[in-house]
């Protein structure tokens, strides 16, 4: 039941999938040295997986599936225990009568396909898919959270009142061990980035973070605190018996081809301690700053500044709003063989080849102006500094983009504009400012829209009139008839009325929420002769924003209403995270 190189062949030259010339040549080396002809084809890109399992479905005379966007029900998913299914890629997904309908890497498996048959008491009906398929489908064994507690929860209440046990002994207890790794694990595959664990006086709440809004995961006895927490306190090599200060720590989980860190804080509450893990994927790919959400002008001016040799690139917005991964993103462009990059973090969050990462540590003096002074005498190219705080920071910060260094860091202000008066009020000479910063960029993550399930709507008049209480219409319909924000042609519509928007649905694909992910809007403030003027007679944000409007920039909130027409987020959202 296996497909050989002749078969294959043949049949993909009768369909002319692939080209004569390249197939009859990878043909020939597949039979010379002995190789399947499959896997030769996708090394060279001539076809794609699923291309090729289609294929091999139609010669063998089996079905293809792609389960990649179902959602498998979890009576028929538990037909095939999930050790048979992880070890031999085989998949239950649908049940008619007597017949069980499973998906495959290797229909030709007869022995696995043998033994689901007798455990189960169904006709097998194997159907070929591919790989990405397979890991879909697997994760369906790990989304039911409280179908996985059931069974821990009277035997860890059992454990907690064994008043004689350490510590250290409740932590490295079996059911503790099982509960704290399940939590993490459910977090990490519903793409959480971070996971509040809070006590109170009767449970213990487990709260997600998901695409920036918490979600509640699982309510645990109060029994269960002071094991997890002590758990969590090991792996973060934290001190057990400190219950009273705060403590910080970090830990790394790798297995199953992903490597991730959780940095842990640990705060005394009134019903005990609270924990929050803030999950940091190292095994990401790189972003880029299309993918973020820069796009047009405000892209061309962000990519035209970082290749300039000296001066300070700022990215600000509160807390959470994607400034630190700004920033990498920006290294990693810079981050070449001949420049000498290094960086002051509090904490260091990712890991970077060929980037000096220095963590501060106040205890002992190591602030972020003293590791910036230190720096300075490394022959650095590139400086990144994670935050600037104070006075003593900026001025270090901006005579180092004045003396030949390129220099990033944040501020947390609201807008673009507000950041230079900002500068000014923490003591900063006016003609530094002016002379040394290259460009502003604020920053805003919204959600994004579930492709599969977003409904599109027009506003009516009287929902138009309630936006323009809101947000300048004017402003949205000049920037919307351009077309600058995906290429269209310019448009002159008279009215917002006539573009079409999206709502969110709720589909089994985002979990019911209508969003999964997140993406930036932007506001990139350039530093032109115009703007250095206004500085230097210390303006005040207003100004500045409104002789930057007249230059060209664009609001963050104006960004958002072109992001909310391309169906990529909503209004809600948009009008969510810029209203001050």
């Amino acid at each position: 039941m296996r497909v050989t190189n002749e078969q294959l062949k043949l049949f993909l030259a009768d369909s002319n999938l692939i080209p004569p010339a390249p197939l009859d040549k990878i043909f020939i080396e597949a039979e010379q040295g002995k190789r399947e002809l499959g896997p030769m084809l996708l090394e060279a890109g001539l076809i794609d997986e699923s291309g090729l399992q289609k294929v091999y479905a139609y010669v063998l005379g089996i079905p293809f599936v792609d389960l990649t966007k179902e959602t498998i029900p979890l009576d028929i998913l538990q037909i095939v225990p999930e050790p048979i299914a992880r070890k031999y890629n085989i998949v239950a997904f649908e049940r008619q009568g007597k017949n069980l309908k499973v998906a495959m890497l290797a229909p030709e498996d007869l022995q696995t396909i043998d033994f689901i048959k007798k455990k189960s008491g169904f006709k097998i009906i194997p159907c070929l898919t591919t790989k990405e398929s397979i890991q879909e489908s697997l994760k369906h064994y790990e989304k039911s959270l409280i179908a996985e507690f059931g069974d821990l929860m009277t035997v860890t209440a059992e454990v907690q009142e064994e008043d004689s046990k350490s510590l250290e002994k409740m932590a490295s207890d079996l059911p503790v061990v099982r509960i704290v790794d399940t939590l993490l694990k459910h977090a990490i595959l519903q793409s959480a980035s971070d996971i509040h664990i809070e006590p109170s006086e009767t449970e213990v709440l487990v709260r997600y973070r998901i695409d920036g809004v918490l979600h509640d995961a699982m309510t645990l006895p109060h029994d269960a605190a002071t094991g997890i927490v002590a758990r969590i306190k090991v792996l973060s090599n934290l001190k057990l018996d400190e219950h009273r200060q705060p403590q910080d720590g970090r830990f790394k989980l790798e297995k199953e081809g992903y490597k991730i860190s959780f940095r842990v804080s640990i705060l005394p509450v009134f019903d005990g301690e609270k924990i929050v893990m803030r999950i940091l994927d190292e095994s990401s790919k790189g972003l880029t700053l299309e993918k973020m959400g820069l796009s047009g002008r405000a892209l061309e001016a962000v990519h035209r500044e970082i290749k300039k040799p000296n001066g300070i690139i700022l990215v600000t917005g509160p807390t959470g709003s994607g400034k630190t991964t700004t920033l990498y993103t920006i290294m990693d462009i810079l981050n070449t063989p001949e420049v000498n990059i290094s960086t002051v973090e509090d904490p260091v969050e990712y890991r970077m080849p060929r980037v000096n990462q220095t963590q501060i540590n106040p205890k002992v003096g190591m602030t972020f102006a003293a590791a910036l002074r230190s720096l300075l005498r490394q022959d650095p190219d590139i400086l990144m500094v994670g935050e600037i705080r104070d006075q003593e920071t900026l001025e270090i910060a901006l005579h180092a983009a004045m003396t030949g260094h390129l220099v990033l860091s944040t501020l947390h202000t609201n807008s673009a504009a507000a950041t230079l008066p900002r500068m000014l009020d923490m003591g900063a000479e006016p003609f530094l400012i002016a002379s040394t910063t290259n460009v502003i960029v604020a920053q805003r993550l919204v959600r994004k829209l579930c492709p599969e399930c977003r409904k599109p709507f027009q506003l009516d008049a009287k929902e138009a009139e309630s936006l323009g209480k809101s947000i300048d219409l004017d402003e949205v319909l000049a920037y919307l008839n351009s077309g600058e924000f995906d290429g269209r042609k310019k448009t002159k519509s008279t009215s917002i009325c006539d573009f079409t928007f999206y709502h969110p649905a709720g589909c089994d694909q985002c979990g019911g929420e209508g969003y999964r992910g997140r993406i930036g809007i932007y506001e990139v403030l350039d530093m032109d002769l115009d703007i250095q003027k206004l500085v230097a007679q210390s303006a005040t944000s207003e100004e500045i924003e409104d002789k930057a409007k007249e230059n060209g920039t664009l609001l963050m909130s104006i960004d958002g209403f072109g992001k909310a027409v391309t169906g990529i987020t909503t209004i809600e959202e948009v009008l969510r995270v810029t209203k001050e």
